[in-house]
């Protein structure tokens, strides 16, 4: 065999058992596969152990045959009776095997020479895989096999099969093999459960306190481990795949514990750095709470109250303040930067689209304008001398409130004096974004303050969990005058009818949008829809003033259509999912959603939020294409049932989960190995009480956890 190169690579010893030895020390790893394994966080013996299976197979039950039925994964054995190359559309190696009871075909599109020598007639194969139709056999494509002796049973000591996230160019059979060199390794080294121990660097400590462990009736790690990784036969495959074996659960707990410290370390690391102290009389704010034509709600007056206590202190302000659609998160957010300005600083507003960016860019004029407040706008589709002028003002200090999208992050921006960031839909920026964000304004070691603000609400154990780095204020209550919105579920057959409520509803005076989803990501086929839907309204209601936006339109152009709306003069707006937030037209009263089986709870919410702003009671009709699958069924009943935004998001984080919430599933924040919020969120309680334990009694033991559990992602949280 070729003798592989070890340029570039430390000097193995020849023999290191530790459990803290690279993962080069393990048989079968070479420079090539340590690569490969580093890509999966693997890089030392012990972070296999974290390394943990996503599913188990029951591979101890060798079925005939003749017993097969397709669909199913199934463990068989064979003869093999012929194996030929096969040329159709694509070259292929076709095996049969026999056990007596009927035969089977393996089917293999990526085969060598050497497999192909080692499938000759009179070898037996034991083979894994999912059963499927074939053209004269039931037949298993690619499946997982062996070379055995004819008839050779199964070892006595057979478990479940552990099936483990990997990597291109690290196969099933690697992990499996890699890991049980790993346990074997356990075994001869037993858990430490003394932190202090000497040699704790080459063995797996036991992080836990043995308080801890016997209170929550936990099982020792080593004993988790190894359960986990390779499950008895009798272990109930339901609870593993539940995730609810004990052992999966100790292991969550420590999960979740390392999630919780590592916020708390972020916390703290926040508090210990420099903030602009922001103490003034408050003149501007007092002075546009006197020309506003209402009255903010108590729950506002106590959101301001906070964020003006945190601007008043020496350390950057972390806010997140949550709240239902309308109950008037922009006007905190216009109050707290009024402060920043009076104190003599800029302050910027950032919104994840051109539409609510715009939106805010609207609101804060007609706030700001009266009270002589400089206000720029930046874009991506900013260009040319306008870009060039609002550059200049941004970096002159000119522009004392700067609104605008992604383009605030770019090189070229540069504040004179940033003390005040106020992120809007804070879930759809990437961490990095918001970093860069908050470093601009940076300034002799100074950080400026930062309010996070969502129109999707967070489930408490959910905020507990992602959010524990931030102070998190909820405006838990909307404007006197706001009717909830009645919502109705239709199956699109019915479109008729609702063309004709759409129709009346316009001729009473009222305003509607009609909004246009596609199963395709694309935006163009999106206004494609759009725009051939509201060509067949305009037809169908010749008497109303029928008008089309949606994302590829103009910045000019959408405000423009946006403005006529707002003044009356279109009845009908068709729109794509561009009018998701910050859309503000009082007289609109209803709202009819096509397709609303294709979009989460989070979205029809946000969609369903811009009618209901006036005094006049709203509809809201959700139009679906049928059959339903069970988790469209459940989203629009719950649409149906309630109009509580943070009953939505409880509903919300139990179908789709944390990450597609919280918009990390694509950043790559909190993703967990084992836990899981939702399964899990009644440890959250005890977790933090442990969290709070370990920071008094067992400091030395905060680090170890987060790096076991985090490693380099702990980093992600500095914003």
């Amino acid at each position: 065999m070729k003798e592989r190169s070890l340029k570039n690579t430390q000097p193995l010893r020849a023999v290191d058992s530790g459990l803290s030895a690279s993962v080069r020390y393990l048989k079968g790893v070479g420079p090539q596969t340590a690569e490969k394994l580093a890509r999966l966080g693997i890089r030392q013996v012990w972070d296999l152990f974290f390394h943990l299976p996503l599913r188990y197979q029951d591979r101890t039950q060798i079925v005939p045959i003749g017993a097969l039925v397709a669909g199913e994964e199934v463990l068989v054995q064979g003869e093999v009776q012929a194996s030929d190359i096969r040329f159709g559309r694509r070259r292929m190696l076709l095996t049969r095997i026999s056990d007596g009871t009927g035969s089977l075909t393996l089917r293999f599109f990526h085969f060598t020479a050497r497999q192909q020598a080692g499938l000759q007639r009179g070898t037996w194969l034991r083979c894994y895989g999912e059963v499927r139709h074939g053209q004269a056999t039931l037949e298993l494509a690619h499946p997982e096999y062996h070379e055995i002796e004819p008839h050779q049973p199964l070892p006595d000591d057979a478990r479940l099969t552990p099936i483990y996230p990997t990597t291109e160019g690290v196969r099933q059979a690697t992990m499996r093999t890699l890991t049980d060199q790993a346990l074997m390794r356990l075994q001869q080294q037993p858990l430490l459960a003394d932190f202090s121990d000497a040699s704790a660097e080459d063995g797996l400590q036991e992080l836990l306190p043995n308080e801890v462990l016997a209170q929550l009736q936990l099982p020792p790690l080593a004993e988790a481990i190894d359960y986990v990784h390779r499950p008895p036969v009798e272990a109930s495959l339901h609870d593993l795949a539940e995730g609810r074996h004990p052992a999966q659960q100790r292991l969550a707990f420590e999960e979740l514990l390392a999630q919780q410290l590592s916020m708390q370390q972020l916390r703290e690391k926040n508090r210990a750095q420099r903030g602009p102290r922001i103490e003034v009389a408050g003149e501007l704010r007092q002075r546009l709470l006197s020309q506003l034509p209402f009255s903010l709600t108590a729950a506002q007056q106590r959101v301001v109250a906070e964020v003006i206590r945190d601007m008043q202190q020496d350390h950057p302000m972390q806010r997140l303040v949550q709240g239902d659609v309308g109950c008037g998160k922009t006007v905190v957010a216009v109050l707290a930067v009024l402060q920043a300005v009076e104190a003599g600083y800029q302050a910027v507003v950032m919104a994840p689209t051109e539409l609510l960016a715009e939106q805010h860019r609207q609101n804060f004029a007609q706030w700001l304008a009266p009270l002589g407040i400089e206000l720029e706008w930046l874009s991506g589709k900013s260009k040319g001398k306008v870009r060039s002028a609002a550059l200049e003002k941004i970096r002159s200090g000119e522009a004392q409130v700067v609104v605008g999208t992604h383009a605030l992050f770019q090189q070229e921006v540069v504040f004179a004096r940033l003390g005040f960031v106020v992120v809007d839909e804070q879930h759809r920026f990437g961490v990095h974004q918001r970093l860069a964000l908050r470093e601009k304004g940076r300034q002799q070691g100074i950080f400026p303050h930062q309010l996070i603000m969502t129109a999707t609400p967070i489930p408490r154990t959910l905020a507990m969990t992602a959010y524990a780095d931030l102070d998190s204020s909820v405006i838990d209550e909307l404007p006197p005058g706001r009717k909830p919105v009645e919502t109705v579920v239709l199956q699109d057959s019915r479109r008729g009818e609702v063309v004709q409520r759409v129709h009346q509803a316009c001729l009473n005076g009222s305003q509607a949008y009609w909004v246009c989803t596609l199963i395709e990501e694309s935006e163009t086929l999106q206004c494609q829809a759009a725009q051939d839907t509201a060509a067949q309204l305009a037809a169908a209601l010749p008497d109303l003033r029928v008008a089309l936006i949606h994302g590829r339109l103009k910045p000019q152009e959408k405000e423009t259509i946006m403005a006529t709306f707002k003044q009356g003069d279109i009845d009908l707006l068709v729109a794509t999912t561009v009018i998701e937030v910050g859309v503000d037209v009082p007289n609109a009263s209803l709202m009819v959603i096509e397709n609303a089986e294709r979009l989460g709870l989070a979205q029809l919410h946000q969609l369903r939020g811009r009618v209901g702003r006036g005094s006049e009671k709203s509809n809201c009709v959700l139009m679906y294409h049928g059959p339903l699958s069970e988790q469209g069924k459940a989203r629009l009943a719950a649409m149906r049932e309630t109009n509580d935004g943070f009953e939505i998001a409880r509903r919300d984080l139990a179908l789709r989960g944390p990450g597609e919430i919280l918009g990390t599933r694509q950043t790559g924040e909190l993703q967990f190995r084992i836990a899981d919020i939702v399964r899990d969120q009644a440890m959250v309680p005890e977790v933090n009480r442990t969290a709070a334990l370990l920071v008094q009694q067992h400091p030395q033991r905060v680090t170890a956890i987060i790096r076991r559990w985090l490693g380099e992602a702990a980093r992600y949280g500095d914003v």
